[in-house]
This record gives C-alpha cells, sequence and structure tokens, in this order.
C-alpha cells in the first residue's frame, strides 16, 4: 500500500493531470483533501448558451410610432397621416404644434362616395383630390412628412398616392 506522505516538493495527493478523466464526465474539478473527510470527485454538466430566437426584426407599427416623435407637423407644414383598413381608406393632415386636424377624408363620407357608391379605389383617389383642394384653400404648399403608419402600398393606397404626388406633395 502506498504511503499518503508527502515527499519534498510533490503534494499529498495524486496530480488531476495525471489521473485519468471519465468519459461520461465532461467536467471536473481535483480531488478535494480536508481533514476527516473522504476524498470524492465532483462533477458539473456542460453549460450551454443557446440563443432562443433568431435576430429581433422591428415591426412596421414600432419603426412608426418611433417615428412619429420626430416629424411634427405646423399650420403652414402639416404631416399627412393616412390609415388603410380592410375595406376603408382616411386621410389626416395634423397640425401638431396646435393640436388640430386641418382635413380629414376618408372613403367612407358621402361626398366623397358619390349617390350611387363608387368603389374604394376610386374613392380613395376622390379623397386624395380632396386632399389637394383643401390645401389650396389653406395655402399650404407642402408637407413635413407622409405618414403610411405602417402600412404597405396597396391598391387603395396607390389611388390616393395618384394625385397627391401629382401636385407634388410626395416624392416619386
Amino acid at each position: 500500500m502506498a504511503s499518503l506522505r508527502a515527499t519534498p516538493g510533490q503534494p499529498p495527493w495524486p496530480c488531476p493531470a495525471a489521473s485519468p478523466v471519465s468519459p461520461r464526465r465532461s467536467f471536473e474539478l481535483p480531488r478535494t483533501r480536508q481533514p476527516g473527510v473522504a476524498a470524492r470527485w465532483r462533477a458539473y454538466p456542460r453549460i450551454e448558451a443557446t440563443a432562443r430566437r433568431g435576430p429581433r426584426t422591428e415591426n412596421a407599427k414600432v419603426r412608426n410610432r418611433r417615428l412619429q416623435k420626430k416629424f411634427n407637423g405646423t399650420a403652414t407644414k402639416p404631416r399627412l397621416s393616412v390609415f388603410c383598413s380592410n375595406r376603408q381608406l382616411y386621410a389626416v393632415l395634423a397640425d401638431d404644434h396646435n393640436k388640430k386636424i386641418l382635413f380629414y377624408g376618408s372613403t367612407l363620407q358621402k361626398s366623397i362616395c358619390g349617390d350611387p357608391p363608387c368603389s374604394t379605389v376610386e374613392a380613395a383617389r376622390r379623397v386624395g383630390e380632396e386632399l389637394i383642394r383643401a390645401c389650396e384653400e389653406l395655402g399650404i404648399t407642402e408637407i413635413s412628412s407622409y405618414d403610411r403608419n405602417g402600412f404597405a402600398r396597396g391598391e387603395k393606397m396607390m389611388a390616393f398616392e395618384d394625385p397627391v404626388s401629382q401636385h407634388g406633395f410626395l416624392p416619386r
């Protein structure tokens, strides 16, 4: 039997680097030797950090709310905000400094839709024409920002944008 007495220059227990590593354990700490306690191996499981999702993409609505804080309309240079639902289109010229609506138009209005109701695409084009007339009456020559509220340019949105861009409000 081997003696556990320490020899000069060597520890009283075997070196962990020289001892074989168990194939079942991924990480092991050296044996601890305390008086009155038997030596034992401590094994800890390997910890791996993995991402739960891919890269974060920003929602169009969240991006739009952040941009609305930057662009504020005035009485001479208002903000044009357009909301497009599945069936209707709503357009607003907003003066954010005085907190007033300078123009409101939607495809639901009888004056825009007409007595025999027209299609929503045709009504959206008429909303754009009414917006131009209101801007000429108010003396507005340009808008501060065009706010689509994060919506894609669909058929109604394109029909609304045509007369507005021909007047020079939207860059095309």
